[in-house]
This record gives C-alpha cells, structure tokens and sequence, in this order.
C-alpha cells in the first residue's frame, strides 16, 4: 500500500512544484534598461598628482593633528574649542541623526530575524440566524476568544534584507562622518572668530594711536597759528581729522561686539566672552603647517567620506529595489487557542496549530516596481554627483588654502618694507613742518600712509592665521577615517 501510495503523492506534487516555478519565473518582472550613469572622480581625473608635483618644495607628510588648534599656542582659544565641541547644539543635532540612523540599522537587522508576536482578541457577538450557523448558535449571542502566538520568518533568498542593511549601514556610517566633519568645521570658525576679534583689537589700537596722534598734532597746529606760522586752513584740516578717527573707533567697538557674540553662539554660552581677555594677534603662534595637496586628500576629509557612503546607502537601495522584482518567500506558524464563550478558552480542546510556507511575487503591478528602481537609480546617480562635487570643492579649497598662505607670507614682506618706508617719510615731513619748512598737507600725507601700512600690517597677520586655520580645515582638521557604525569604510576612487 505505500508503495503504491508513495508514486501517487510525489505525481501530485510534481505539477504543483512546475507550477509554482513556473509563476515565480513569470513574476520577475523585467529590470532591463535601468540602471545608474553617473561615474565617480578619482585622484587621477583630478590631478592631485600633478599639484603634488608643483608644490614638491614645500610637502608636508604628516597629516594634520587631530588638536590642530593647540599650535596657536593660546590656552584661552583652547577652552573656548573645547567648550564648543562640548555643547554646540549643531553637533547634538548631527549626533541624534547618527542615533537614529543607528537604530535603523538595527531596524534592518531585525528583519533578517524570525518574528513573534502574541494575540488576544475577544467579543460579544450576535450570530445571525440566517447566516451558515444553525441554530442553537445562529441568533445567539456569545464570547469569542482568541489567544494565539504568531510567527514568521522571511527566507532572503534574494538579498532584499542584505540590500535594506548596506542601505542603513551606509546612512549611518555617512551620519557619522557628517558628524566628524561638523566637529572640523565648527573647530575652524570658533578659531576664526578668536582671529577675528584679535584682529580687532588689533586695529582698535591702531585707531586709538591714530586719535591721539592727531590729538597732538591739533596741539601743534594751534600753538602754530598763535604765533602766526600757519592759517585757519591747517587749523581746519587738523581739527577735521579727529571726528573722523573717533568714528572709526566707533566702528570697531561695534564690530568687536559682534565678533565677540558671534563666538558667544558657537560656544553655546551667551556672555562667554565677557569673561576673557582681549586676544592679540602676538598671542597667537604659527601653527606648523606647510603647505600642499596631499594625493591622500580625499581620504582626510570627513565630509568626503561621508559624501562616499551616501553612495554606498544609495547603491544599497538600488539593489534592494531590484530583489522587489523577485519572490518574498517566508515560513509562517501560529499556535493558541480559540473558543465559543471565554471560559473555554484555556481549555485544552481549544488549542489549534499550523505552519506552512507564504511566497509573495509581483506578476502584474502596472510598472509600479520599473519606476521604483529608476527613481533609486536617480538617487544613485545624484549621490555620485554630490559626492563629485564634494571631491571638486575640496580639490578647490585646498588649492586655494595653499595658493593663499603662500602669497600672503610674500605680501607681509612687502608690506613691511612699504611700512618702513611710510614712517620713515612720516618722521621727515614732521621735521619739516616743525621746522617751518613743510606744509601740514604733507604731514597728513605722510600720516594718512603710516595708518594704512599699519591696518594693513594688521590685516595681513590676521589673514596669515586665518589660512593657516583654512589650510588644517582643507586637509581634513586631523579626521582619520574608521568604522564608525558597521563594515568597513568606502575605498575612495
């Protein structure tokens, strides 16, 4: 009998399995013609080989340190960096965007995993007596429990989960390295902003010598004009000079209050400031940055790191939006009791079972997973792009950094020896003038060059700090790529 039995089960399950096959074939539906066309840059295409080489006197191979900052020299600036990287909340907003892409991260994990959940329904129902329940149950009215254990496993035969877990992993690790990259920048703008105000109170002094100076000269002039050496037209000019220069204090007290909040919001502590001491330029050492364009740039960068996850996220969800074109196949199983009335409901001869396999396949869904795919594979392609331009801007403002510490380190040069020369000048006309020899057209002359070496003097040792800032910000502020969240980090082209 079971012999015989045996070829009678397996003749009945042959056409079922044909069957099956044949319509999870015809469920894929067709991906063709779609994909991604965008193309990463590399360090070739960019010519980072080729900047190395112009700049091969002035290399520096040792990568940015992480405390870049510290070089200063200034332990006022270094608590003002420590508190910001403490309690700015733009960095407590990138990091919840890292917590949440981590528990997303987890979310996908959790897919991957077989699943149970409990139930337990009850109601009061009336049976209708015209239905398919005879009587006595057909127009009475019972309790209906249920309690029950569910279950299910999905089997990712294609990948689908595999691909929603590089998507979330890519997110998160690219959260990370925004994060990172956050840290960078808001270190470099709090050390701007000290620069900032240094140069200020830099320039302050500068005004303030420039009224006294005048203040005297006015003194001068007058006691001139008792004695009948000069007219009322140099009293005139020389009285002129002094609104001018109180004004100009004027405005640089309102610039130093604006400089000094705006360091007040990146610490994220109103009135930090009041409590310092005025920076000076001369507080401030050089850091030891040489200039250039290191071949390994575009592994330094945090935000191009994250730029390149962002791409691995994006390739992630193309791929899971092609496994949608196959199969969902899982293994469902539930377990429980059920009753007529709730005081049955535990008893054993309500319990009731059963398992079995579930597959799902799209067959007709009227383009809907085509334009799924060919949207993720736009996402794609933008994410290429951005991440090019990320590489491009890079390229560009570490370019610039170089280009601009170098000329200012030949500006400085000149302009001391122009400086020199306009005092020198200056001593010469007051001589003259005191002597009776020169007219105070030409002191004011000889001064109004003086002031100007002076505030540019000041501007350029500002700027020299500032690209100094600028050049640790471009080479990437001392960020190592790591494994920030899972997996290990994107090879950069």
């Amino acid at each position: 009998m079971n012999r015989l039995a045996f070829p009678s089960l397996a003749g009945r399950a042959l056409p079922v399995a044909a069957a099956v096959l044949a319509l999870c074939l015809a469920g894929c539906a067709d991906m063709s013609g779609i994909g991604s066309t965008a193309k990463l840059r590399d360090a070739d295409s960019l010519g980072l080989q080729r900047a190395v080489a112009q700049h091969e006197g002035t290399l520096a191979a040792n990568p940015v340190d992480s405390r870049w900052w510290t070089g200063f020299g200034n332990a006022q600036l270094n608590a003002l960096i420590d508190e910001a990287l403490a309690g700015n909340p733009n960095l407590a907003v990138a990091q919840a965007r890292l917590t949440r892409a981590r528990a997303a991260i987890a979310t996908a994990e959790a897919a991957d995993r077989p699943q149970v959940n409990g139930a337990f329904d009850a109601s009061h129902q009336r049976f209708s007596s015209n239905y398919i329940y005879p009587a006595p149950l057909g127009g009475s009215i019972q309790e209906i429990g249920t309690l029950q254990l569910n279950g299910s496993w999905e089997l990712d035969f294609f990948g689908k989960n595999r691909a929603a877990l590089d998507s979330a992993m890519g997110t998160a690790n690219a959260a990370a390295a925004e994060a990172d990259a956050a840290r960078v920048m808001l270190a470099s703008n709090v050390a701007r902003a000290y620069v900032q105000w240094a140069r200020l109170n830099e320039q302050l002094i500068v005004a303030k010598r420039t009224l006294a100076q005048r203040d005297e000269t006015l003194k001068l002039v007058r006691d001139r004009v008792s004695a009948g050496l000069d007219t009322r037209l140099e009293l005139r000019q020389s009285e002129g000079g002094l609104p001018e220069a109180r004004q100009q204090i004027e405005a640089l007290d309102e610039q130093i209050a604006l400089a000094r909040h705006a360091l007040d919001a990146l610490v994220a502590r109103p009135g930090a400031s009041q409590a310092l001491e005025a920076p000076s330029l001369a507080s401030l050492h050089a850091i030891a940055l040489q200039a250039d364009i290191p071949t390994d740039l575009l592994g330094r960068r945090a935000d191009i790191a994250a730029a390149r996850w962002r791409v691995e996220a994006a390739s992630g969800d193309v791929a899971g939006a092609k496994t949608l074109f196959y199969p969902n196949v899982s293994l469902t199983a539930f377990v429980g009791t059920q009753s007529l009335g709730l005081d049955n409901l535990l008893k054993s001869d309500s319990r009731q079972w059963g398992f079995g396999p579930a597959i799902r396949l799209p067959i007709f869904e009227g383009g809907r997973l085509r334009a799924n795919l060919r949207g993720k594979a736009a996402d794609l392609d933008a994410a290429i792009e951005s991440y090019n331009a990320s590489v491009l801007d890079a390229v560009r403002d570490a370019a610039d950094q170089v280009s601009s510490a170098q000329s200012v380190g030949r500006q400085q040069v000149q302009q001391r020896d122009a400086q020199a020369a306009a005092e020198g000048a200056y001593e010469i006309a007051v001589q003259r003038y005191r002597a009776g020899l020169g007219n105070y057209l030409n002191v004011l002359t000889a001064e109004t060059a003086v002031l100007a070496q002076r505030r540019l003097a000041v501007d350029l040792a500002a700027r020299a700090l500032e690209t100094q800032v600028g050049l640790a910000r471009a080479l990437g502020g001392g960020w190592q790529p790591s494994v920030a969240v899972a997996g290990t980090a994107p090879t950069h082209p």
